[in-house]
């Protein structure tokens, strides 16, 4: 108690007027009470609350690539320090010689013996018939004072069913079915997380790893003979490939080179997106590809047909067992020509012309059914790369493409991934981007680095990223469609169910527990795996989704109740309105400019934009914000695409520039607002376009630039299927008539609508309907029974639990803003001060006395030391 007429000390000043006497020892407390009791609902309803429905789908406003890069930001963190580790060593190659050895089981000895002989074709086949290779078997390595023991199985998803190989005589093709198969995977015995894929044809041929070093083994004579004993082989090892990292400069500053990258670090603070449950990246994806061996190459296999296949398919079987574990994508192999006579185009070492050339072929006379065709060329490119396909071009005939230059099998290995993935929609990383898209592998290296690193076989996080980004765009829907059986012989344990089986799990992981026992259905069980398969072994009912529509070009799927198997993914047919009717569907994608320009520029980066705060009317703070970049006002095509110059056109003929007809405007150049230094894809030839105008009162920008691929296409055009007037779209930079663009219609009703009105239109011409429809044209009433087994879509409206805490933090809100209002009084300038100019007012103000100078708010309120200053940063909330 303090003695009378003594005199109240000064109390200090908070970031604003002090609050009478009488009132501060309740009110504060209370509002720290209340602060934080909102701040805890806030976090239980953030992790508990299931989300909503919308959020299932891919939000197109919170970005692509950043909201898939957020998923795999925990992964990447706790890799990142293990990695860190090998940093000192350097990117080194090690060899020697061995003798491996095949192990055989001795009934007399009741143990594995190792034999000289390396041959795994089967005893006792007839002579007539093709070679036959075991199942599974067992080598031994012994290699760099270690004892390696592989086991391998064959891979019998390697070959489709129908695979068939071609070749040639007197100018004419030959078909023959099958071929030799003796491509496994497997593992190192004991060793965890080991992984192997080797060819047995002739000698061994390929790569394990063991979770600290890449060994690649081949032999060392160039003799095909299966009989040689204690065959030599040359086995490497690579270790420490930090070479590419030794490359970065620590002190370089990415953002400025790459804005997207600054902005997917922005947006996973802002929001995480999930996309579907059981989403389209964990279901297993099939990529049927077809390979042409050119006459060269046929050559350097001493002019053998087998031999030419079969490093071929070697080649496959390394890459198949890089993209089953990181992109849950199976490569499997439909087709194999060989140019035994002569090559059937221009072999030369430009790759992009080499391209083009190979793409009319494929046109004009490859008939088999491919999602990609590849050329393996024995020629060596001037270019940068081994490599070059069409970007994104999957699943399609003209652009569904590559061309790969020769090398050894683990070299050719990695260019057909690299190819393969630009197919898929995944780029080339520069330097300037590893720092953000390590794939934190210590050996090894990235598959799309620019570098060369040598032997690479993981992908980064952002490679990864782009692939879900190009599904969720709605790309590469050739790749649901699940192949029903693989090779010709019937195998108990290869995941496909085949003539005489019930069920097939493959690995145990792939089934439900005691569903499937010995590719026979437990007694009543339905069924053993799938998306529509429950864990009672049960079919889902009609109706359940089992695949989410990506976007609104694509087609949810629904069990159809008899089949634990999801259906064939399919997309609304081309022409379908989209985005509010401001878009047109066209290859499962929604095309406008708008769409076109936020793809390739993504957003700019604006730094400290003051914007008003919520809870103090005059208030403001600093923070970065970004502008998406949008396609320009219908006046700047109308104005700039008419005059025919580098500004504005319809193409170049010669060193001309072509101007577009006044219908064909909206086919042109594309033309965008707030354009980055650097696009998020391909490269500016030339430089950017920049152009303004004052129209109606306010000021356009009209800008552009020729964005190129490695493909040499150019994505400063408007895309082909945006569209440019009612019922009409881009095709060619020519703006058509949908009518005119051929595309097959689905039954019409007795009501005169498309599938009665009561389904869409897909891309194979057949009406998928809504429930509770059928028949072909959807005209059927048939009803779905309730079956109380509907899958949970998240909530449909507010719950009570929702409306309770809503309800609770309103009332906190208004509570602060009554004491913000009333009894604190919070002056503009003070807090003004207090958030963006730590020191520049009062040095009676602790919170003033740090000087801070950084690009986000976090900073400030870290080096600032006034407890009111956290406390209104907590309720502010504007950076988290």
């Amino acid at each position: 108690m303090k003695p009378p007429g003594s005199i109240a000390p000064r109390q200090p000043r908070c970031c604003g007027r002090r609050l009478p006497a009488a009132c501060r020892p309740a009110l504060l407390p209370l509002l720290g009470r209340l602060v934080w009791l909102l701040l805890l609902l806030l976090l239980l309803r953030g992790s508990s609350c299931p989300p909503a429905a919308a959020d299932l789908h891919w939000n197109e406003t919170a970005g692509s690539i950043e909201g898939v890069l957020a998923d795999e930001e925990s992964t990447f963190q706790q890799n990142k320090s293990s990695s860190s580790k090998n940093n000192s060593y350097s990117n080194a190659i090690q060899k020697e010689i061995t003798l491996p050895s095949r192990l055989i089981y001795y009934i007399n000895k009741d143990s594995e013996t190792p034999y000289h002989i390396l041959d795994t074709r089967a005893r006792h086949q007839q002579k007539h018939n093709k070679a036959v290779h075991l199942s599974q078997a067992s080598f031994q390595i012994e290699a760099f004072g270690s004892k390696f023991i592989l086991d391998l199985t064959l891979n019998n998803d390697l070959l489709s069913s129908n695979y068939v190989e071609i070749h040639y005589e007197d100018g004419k093709p030959k078909f023959s079915k099958g071929g030799e198969h003796c491509y496994y995977h497997g593992n190192i015995r004991g060793v965890k997380d080991s992984k192997v894929a080797l060819s047995t044809c002739n000698g061994l041929h390929g790569m394990f790893e063991d979770r600290n070093y890449l060994y690649m083994i081949e032999p060392m004579d160039l003799t095909h003979s299966t009989e040689s004993k204690s065959r030599p082989h040359i086995i490497q090892r690579t270790y420490g490939t930090q070479a590419s990292k030794q490359l970065r400069d620590p002190e370089t500053d990415s953002s400025s080179e790459w804005p997207f990258l600054s902005e997917l670090q922005w947006l996973r603070r802002k929001r995480r997106k999930r996309a579907a449950s059981r989403g389209i990246f964990e279901e297993m994806k099939y990529l049927e590809l077809m390979i042409v061996n050119d006459h060269k190459m046929f050559k350097k296999h001493r002019s053998s047909n087998a031999y030419t296949n079969n490093f071929a398919k070697s080649v496959v079987n390394l890459v198949d067992a890089i993209y089953k574990e990181q992109l849950n994508t199976r490569v499997i192999l439909i087709a194999m020509e060989t140019w035994t006579d002569r090559d059937r185009i221009n072999i030369h070492p430009d790759p992009l012309q080499m391209l083009h050339d190979f793409s009319k072929y494929r046109q004009h006379y490859i008939k088999q059914h491919a999602d990609a065709v590849h050329l393996l060329s024995n020629v060596t490119f001037h270019y940068k790369r081994s490599s070059l396909s069409y970007f994104g071009g999957v699943c399609s005939v003209t652009r569904g493409v590559g061309v790969n230059e020769y090398g050894l099998p683990l070299a050719m290995a990695q260019e057909l991934a690299q190819s393969l993935a630009q197919n898929l929609g995944i780029q080339w990383e520069p330097a300037a981007r590893k720092p953000k898209c390590d794939c934190t592998e210590s050996w090894g290296g990235c598959i799309m680095e620019e570098t060369g690193v040598y032997h690479s076989r993981k992908f980064s996080k952002c490679s990864i990223a782009e692939y879900k980004e190009f599904l969720l765009r709605g790309g590469g829907a050739c790749l649901f469609n699940r192949p029903t059986k693989l090779f010709e012989t019937t195998e108990c344990g290869n995941g496909y169910v085949e003539a005489g089986e019930e069920c097939d799990c493959g690995f145990r992981m792939e089934c439900y527990a005691d569903c499937c026992k010995k590719c026979s259905l437990s007694n009543g069980a339905h069924c053993s795996d799938g998306p529509c398969c429950n864990t009672s072994c049960l079919f889902f009912p009609r109706g359940y989704d089992c695949r989410y529509a990506v976007n609104e070009c694509d087609i949810a799927e629904f069990c159809t109740g008899d089949s634990g198997q999801c259906p064939p993914n399919l997309r609304k047919q081309d022409g379908y309105a989209c985005d509010s009717n401001q878009g047109r569907c066209y290859n499962g994608e929604c095309k406008t400019r708008d769409n076109q320009c936020k793809y390739i520029w993504g957003s700019t980066l604006v730094h400290a934009k003051a914007a008003p705060t919520l809870f103090v009317e005059s208030s403001y703070i600093y923070e970065n914000s970004y502008i998406k970049s949008s396609g320009s006002d219908k006046f700047c095509y109308e104005k700039l695409n008419t005059e025919g110059t580098k500004k504005g056109n319809c193409g170049k003929d010669g060193d001309r520039w072509i101007q577009c007809s006044k219908h064909d405007v909206f086919c042109g150049f594309l033309l965008c607002t707030n354009l980055t230094k650097v696009p998020r894809v391909g490269q500016v030839q030339g430089e950017i376009i920049p152009n303004s105008f004052y129209h109606q009162g306010r000021i356009v920008d009209c800008s552009g630039a020729h964005v190129l691929l490695d493909d040499d296409t150019d994505l400063g055009y408007v895309e082909d299927g945006a569209p440019c007037g009612p019922h009409m779209m881009c095709l060619d930079k020519k703006c058509l008539p949908i009518q005119s663009l051929n595309i097959s219609s689905c039954p019409i009703g007795s009501n005169g609508k498309v599938c009665s009105g009561h389904g869409v239109c897909s891309n194979e011409a057949t009406c998928i309907c809504n429930f509770s429809w059928a028949g072909t044209d959807c005209s059927i009433d048939d009803p779905v029974r309730d079956t109380g087994n509907k899958k949970d879509e998240g909530p449909k409206g507010p719950s009570a639990t929702n409306l309770i805490i809503g309800s609770i933090a309103g009332a906190i809100l208004v509570a602060a803003i009554v004491l913000g209002g009333t009894g604190w009084g919070f002056k503009l300038s003070d807090f003004h001060m207090n958030i963006g100019y730590c020191g520049v007012k009062s040095k009676s103000n602790k919170c003033q006395k740090t000087k801070v100078r950084s690009k986000s708010t976090r900073p400030y309120l870290k080096r600032c030391n006034s407890k009111c200053c956290f406390l209104h940063y907590r309720i502010l909330g504007s950076v988290k």
